[in-house]
């Protein structure tokens, strides 16, 4: 009964004083508004970024080299030893990962593992006496498809299309462009060993990044192997994991047991994880603010309430409510104040995704046009709601508590 009486008195104060009852409202809806457009925006952008990351990359790849140089024979015999050693000549050895075919048919027996052996390089493409500099990645077609997106890719062409052709070569749609190259066009391909290769054009991608799409070609491992003078050898591993969340884990066992350095996409990628740490604390900073701020406008309307009202509160006091009624009457201006501000707010965030999804920018070293990647996930609105009704309520607080120690008595004696 009484909640319903609370209610019904709560509603009366507000709707008395509607102008700062509507301003207290837009107040909380604005901050709650921004607060999902800018969370929408910073939480699809690091989705975006991380799912970049994860289906275009391999999420382990392991590298012919090692994490620390090994140690010398003498500190292995005197450990402890007063021992110095100086002018040292690190020992020359054939670059490659040694019996790369077993290690990877070891890795590709676990469940839902790809693992594809890989040699990298440096070449030059030549077309109509235009050269343009290459990394040059030799790979099975089969898996690459699985490792990263670069078949999705493919605007002309295909990646399969490597085994079905003799000395074939996929090139970026950026290096098209610039050395004039259409599909099944032969390029000049040479190597830094001085080796030149006609080759065939069968796979033309666009990455939508400018680095990669002027800048990557795609061989056949065996090909690779020939151009780079380096038969029979492989300088990664590339692995995909079917959760890449444990890739990290699966790097140090992997580097542990075969000594050759595992680099997971999350160490690999760490700093730039670790800025949307960062930029997440500072945004949410700057929208809390703005909540407190809005949070103001509550307190002032109800002190406002609580000082224009202190009759109707003793008149209630001496009709048998007791001061935690009092209280809850206040709270309950709060709550409705915070309630209607998120729930507007919620509109306005939406109408701010909306036109935010509509807006096209051109970003730097990237080729194709960009707009906001925004994330409409649940989680934002509640956190915006929540924080809403929160910031309401404890603003209202003070004067709720306020009120409830009024003394009816004295009120009505100084009102008499």
């Amino acid at each position: 009964m009484f909640w319903r009486v609370g209610i019904d008195i709560a509603l009366a104060q507000l709707t008395n004083r509607r102008r700062q009852t509507v301003v207290s409202v837009l107040g909380v809806a604005l901050g709650v508004g921004f607060f999902v457009a800018t969370a929408s925006i910073m939480s699809g952008s690091e989705k975006d970024f991380v799912d970049r990351l994860v289906n275009n990359a391999p999420h382990i790849t392991i590298k012919d080299e090692f994490r620390n140089p090994a140690q010398q024979p003498i500190f292995s015999v005197f450990p402890n030893g007063a021992v110095s050693l100086a002018h040292t000549k690190p020992r020359e050895y054939l670059r490659g990962i040694k019996n790369y075919g077993a290690k990877v048919e070891e890795l590709s027996q676990r469940p839902g593992v790809v693992a594809e052996a890989a040699l990298t390089g440096q070449l030059i493409v030549r077309y109509a006496n235009k050269d343009v500099s290459a990394s040059v990645a030799g790979i099975d077609p089969e898996k690459e498809k699985l490792l990263t997106k670069v078949e999705e890719d493919m605007k002309e062409g295909s990646l399969m299309r490597l085994r079905t052709t003799a000395d074939g070569i996929v090139i970026g749609q950026g290096m098209a462009t610039k050395l004039g190259l259409n599909l099944d066009d032969l390029a000049t391909v040479i190597s830094p060993t001085g080796l030149v290769k006609p080759m065939k054009v069968v796979g033309i991608f666009h990455m939508g990044n400018l680095l990669l799409d002027e800048g990557q070609v795609y061989v056949l491992l065996k090909n690779a192997q020939v151009l780079l003078g380096k038969p029979f050898i492989a300088n990664q591993i590339r692995i995909r994991l079917p959760d890449p969340n444990i890739a990290e884990t699966v790097a140090v066992q992997i580097e542990s047991r075969w000594s050759y350095r595992s680099d997971s996409w999350q160490e690999v990628n760490r700093d730039i994880l670790g800025l949307f740490v960062i930029r997440n604390a500072i945004t949410y900073s700057i929208v809390g603010a703005i909540m407190v701020v809005a949070s103001f406008g509550i307190f002032n309307i109800i002190s406002t309430v609580v000082l224009e009202k202190r009759r109707d509160i003793a008149i209630l006091m001496s009709m048998g409510f007791r001061g935690a009624d009092v209280q809850s009457i206040f709270l309950i201006q709060g709550v409705i104040v915070g309630v209607l501000g998120m729930l507007v707010g919620w509109a306005i965030g939406l109408g701010l995704l909306q036109i935010l999804a509509s807006i096209k920018f051109t970003v730097p070293g990237v080729s194709d046009r960009q707009g906001f990647v925004l994330d409409y996930g649940f989680y934002q609105f509640a956190i915006g709601g929540f924080f809403s009704v929160l910031s309401a309520v404890a603003a209202a607080w003070y004067p709720a508590r306020k009120a409830a120690k009024v003394r009816p008595v004295e009120i009505i004696r100084g009102a008499a």
